[in-house]
């Protein structure tokens, strides 16, 4: 490359003005040339411009964990949202989490496969059945009442159960050709219920049963229709 830099200049220093290269005596040849043949003069070919492998490899690992770094804080998030809606505080290990989530499917599959165990639809004759159940971990009461449909059979069944200071938990209605069906799961207010809840339930039940009118408006609508009201906690 140095000769070819001399030859070069030779050139230039031949031609004076014509590049702006100053001829005679104060020109200094040597100068100039040992400038050109630096790497001063050629900062693109000697400075290494084109990313060396070390180079890739170190952008290729910072990307990498950049994503990594993402990748947990998408878990963590995820994480810290479970524990909202489980019971259990913001240092509970992933571990114990997990196990807590799968206990609460579980818990959930077992809940409606025992609303599903429960026949929707209303039958031609009256029934009625209390009894005690387990739901989303505290002991409630889940009853049936099947009777002849009339206007204030569910203002009369709110009342019924608030003067048995009971709260609805979950609560379905079904209708069809002027008979109705409530299922309801239902737990005292202080989440604690018995035998004499059942029995008590029970007779509140059957005497709304009674004041049921068995010839009710002519008018009611054969269509089969179904409202869900769930009420379930879930935190």
């Amino acid at each position: 490359m140095q000769s070819d830099n001399s030859e070069q200049y030779r050139r230039l220093a031949g031609t004076g003005g014509s590049y702006g290269l100053p001829v005679g005596n104060g020109f200094d040849y040597e100068a100039v040339q040992s400038y050109c043949s630096s790497s001063s003069f050629y900062p693109f070919e000697l400075s290494g411009i084109t990313e060396t492998p070390e180079d890739r490899a170190l952008i290729a690992s910072r990307n990498h964990k950049e994503a990594e770094k993402r990748r947990r804080e998408r878990i963590n998030s995820h994480l810290d949202r479970l524990r909202s809606l489980l019971p259990c505080n913001s240092k509970t290990d992933k571990a114990s989490l997990l196990g807590k989530v799968i206990e609460r499917v579980k818990e959930l599959k077992q809940q409606t496969s025992q609303i599903t165990d429960l026949d929707l639809f209303p039958s031609e004759s009256d029934e009625i059945a209390v009894f005690t159940s387990d739901f989303d971990g505290q002991y409630v009461l889940k009853a049936s009442l099947c009777c002849q449909d009339r206007s204030d059979l569910i203002p009369d069944l709110i009342q019924t159960l608030k003067s048995l200071k009971l709260k609805t938990l979950r609560s379905e209605i079904a209708t069809l050709g002027g008979r109705v069906r409530n299922i309801l799961v239902v737990a005292g207010d202080d989440h604690v219920v018995g035998d004499e809840s059942v029995v008590f339930l029970r007779e509140a039940l059957k005497s709304l049963v009674q004041r049921s009118s068995p010839n009710m408006d002519a008018d009611r609508g054969k269509r089969r229709r179904i409202i869900g009201i769930d009420n379930t906690r879930t935190t």
